[in-house]
């Protein structure tokens, strides 16, 4: 049967998929845009099969559908309907349409729709050959009478082939029963003088019309006789029998087939007939050849395509990922996606596959993960419902886009705003500091009082300190600024720290621990980046520890040592802790754990400058318990 096909759809996205599924059930598809170009495509290519959406600018499915069936009225049209379409879809069906399916489009139950359509078609072409054949029909039903008399016994076959079926699903396996009935099978009665009486449609298509012929007529090898061939060692065993046997066509070729035959006996209980029922082994290899390479084509598109995409089932069970999920999340079936993504011990606030699974429609939702590399990622996600053939929702594949480069432009030029904004308020407040320390020394000076123009020094020192920090992570933030190297002793930096960080721990209840004694020898940094980045990790163990309500007294501690030609700095509270979600997230640029409190520049620069140095900084931490934070710089660069 011709299967062309035209498919109309104003929606390009529509066509594509269809055109996809279409293709793979093996029919040529045209295609057309609107009712005008549908009008002149069927007009030029005649197909059989029109399938059309119901909704469509200019010339609708409905005016399509009446266009068609005045000018070719056997063909079938197949409308494609929205939910909300059910008056247009039953006005279709009053208008001789088909059938209807509706959006979003099931496979299967498009194929149901085609099926019916070829049926319709099929009959009719059936029914014109009985009219125009009638004279010939009678002719050979004339002729088969006389055939009939020797096959008075056929209806006993029935219970022989209900018991041949049986042997060839045993073979197949259990509960396959249905797929033998879907299966190609040559059936042929034979008498006890190993003649053929009659021969199934496919048969005689296949070997020929053999009716009179020796019951070992196809065969080759050892069953080319009398007493091999199945049905001749039935009737001498008086049991069917079951074997793999090679089958010779007309033209010479040969096939490997499995045989069942099954005796039929008369009234008497006398071995009358034999059934005879065989299965081209090679033609199932093939149909299973074709499934494979489907499901290949299939997977080909699954992993190449340029996003994520995993199949999940409603546990968050990841059943199925592409390639590109693989490689950056890892290819651990099983394992759910909260897991995999956030490192999460729960499902997501908001999570788009819970709304698919409780509505059935797709979601969207956007989400920070992280990768095996560590890499933090920028996802947005998509969701569909996959639905079984009781249209139930079992799975849902998710799809998920990196924007991370798109984020991070958007973050970096919104951020320039906040930045100036936060920092002209700090600047400010720190000149009036400035302004203050100015004030004491001259009013010290005016009054000769040592002791109130040192205080005053000690102050614009410290805001001048201050102003010059923050216009350095400006810039480390800004711009990208090269560090200046110079050979220092490790303990000139420790100092510069500790003379940092002491003062800020006055009439704090927090205990400070420093332990340097080895902390020997020298190295080359950027003395005051690498002294700014050591500030902020200490000074975020002290946020950590002011933030934890649970004690009544911290400890900070702050060791230095020398391991294997690399310092290593170690920083450690027993604040509040963190998860693992926010020691993924901890260095990303803004990412603040402390709420509105903080700016998240701090550690974020604090990694550059570390990075910078070729070192590295590790963290370890259980909320509830503290943190430790490990820098390793090289000694030499």
């Amino acid at each position: 049967m011709e299967k062309k096909l035209l498919l109309v759809d104003d929606e390009e996205g529509i066509r594509k998929v269809l055109d996809i599924s279409l293709s793979d059930m093996g029919y040529e598809v045209l295609t057309a845009e609107n009712g005008e170009e549908a009008l002149s495509v069927f007009r030029a290519e005649n197909p059989p099969i029109v399938l059309t959406d119901i909704k469509m600018p200019g010339i609708d499915g409905i005016s399509l559908l009446q266009k068609i069936k005045n000018e070719s009225p056997e063909t079938e049209v197949i409308m494609i309907t929205g939910h909300g379409d059910m008056e247009l879809a039953i006005k279709s069906l009053k208008l001789e349409a088909t059938d209807f399916v509706t959006k979003p489009i099931h496979n299967d139950i498009l194929e149901i729709a085609l099926k019916r359509a070829h049926e319709r078609i099929l009959m009719r072409r059936q029914l014109r050959a009985y009219t125009e054949n009638l004279e010939l029909m009678v002719r050979e039903k004339s002729e088969r009478l006389v055939e009939l008399e020797r096959l008075t016994a056929i209806d006993q076959a029935m219970e022989g082939l209900s018991f041949a079926m049986r042997g060839i699903a045993d073979d197949l396996g259990e509960d396959r029963l249905r797929y033998f009935n879907e299966m190609p099978c040559f059936v042929s009665v034979h008498d006890s003088r190993l003649k053929i009486l009659a021969v199934n449609h496919l048969y005689r298509q296949r070997l020929g019309n053999a009716v009179g012929s020796s019951s070992w007529k196809i065969y080759r090898g050892q069953s080319a006789s009398a007493e091999r061939c199945p049905v001749g060692r039935t009737f001498i065993t008086g049991s069917g029998q079951q074997s793999r046997e090679i089958v010779e066509f007309p033209d010479g070729f040969q096939s490997m087939f499995m045989v069942h035959t099954a005796p039929i006996r008369n009234s008497d209980g006398r071995l009358d007939m034999v059934l005879e029922i065989s299965t081209d082994i090679s033609e199932v290899k093939r149909l299973q050849d074709e499934l494979d390479t489907t499901q290949q084509r299939y997977q080909q598109l699954f992993d190449e395509s340029p996003c994520y995409v995993t199949v999940q089932d409603r546990d968050f069970r990841i059943l199925a990922s592409n390639k590109r999920f693989r490689e950056d999340f890892g290819d651990e079936l099983y394992a759910r996606c909260y897991q995999i993504y956030k490192n999460r011990y729960e499902p997501c606030c908001n999570c788009p596959v819970i709304k698919t699974f409780e509505d059935g429609l797709p979601h969207q939702a956007e989400m920070v993960a992280t990768s095996n590399s560590g890499e933090q990622i920028h996802l947005l996600v998509g969701t569909a419902a996959l639905r079984n053939t009781s249209g139930e929702i079992f799975q849902v594949m998710e799809l998920a886009t990196n924007i991370t480069q798109i984020r991070k432009l958007q973050d970096h030029l919104s951020s320039l705003g906040l930045l100036l904004s936060s920092m002209s308020h700090t600047v400010k407040g720190m000149l009036t500091a400035l302004d203050g320390g100015i004030y004491m020394i001259q009013s010290g000076l005016e009054k000769s009082d040592p002791a109130r123009i040192q205080e005053g020094i000690t102050s614009a020192h410290h805001t001048t300190e201050q102003i010059r920090n923050a216009v350095l992570d400006i810039l480390y933030y800004a711009k990208e600024r090269e560090i200046k190297r110079e050979v220092i002793s490790v303990m000139s930096l420790v100092y510069d720290v500790v003379q940092i960080i002491e003062p800020k721990l006055k009439n704090l209840p927090i205990v400070w621990a420093c332990n340097v004694g080895c902390a020997v020898g020298s190295f080359e940094v950027d003395r005051t980046a690498l002294r700014s980045a050591i500030v902020n990790v200490l000074e975020n163990a002290v946020e950590a520890c002011l933030e934890d309500s649970k004690k009544s007294a911290h400890h900070v501690g702050f060791g230095v040592k020398i391991d294997n030609d690399h310092v290593v700095f170690e920083i450690s509270d027993d604040g509040v802790g963190m998860d693992a979600e926010t020691q993924d997230r901890l260095f990303t640029l803004f990412f603040s754990s402390k709420g509105q409190k903080g700016t998240g520049l701090g550690l974020f620069i604090a990694q550059k400058v570390i990075q910078k140095h070729q070192g590295t900084i590790t963290i370890n931490s259980q909320p509830g318990v503290g943190t430790t934070f490990s820098i390793h710089i090289p000694m030499t660069q």
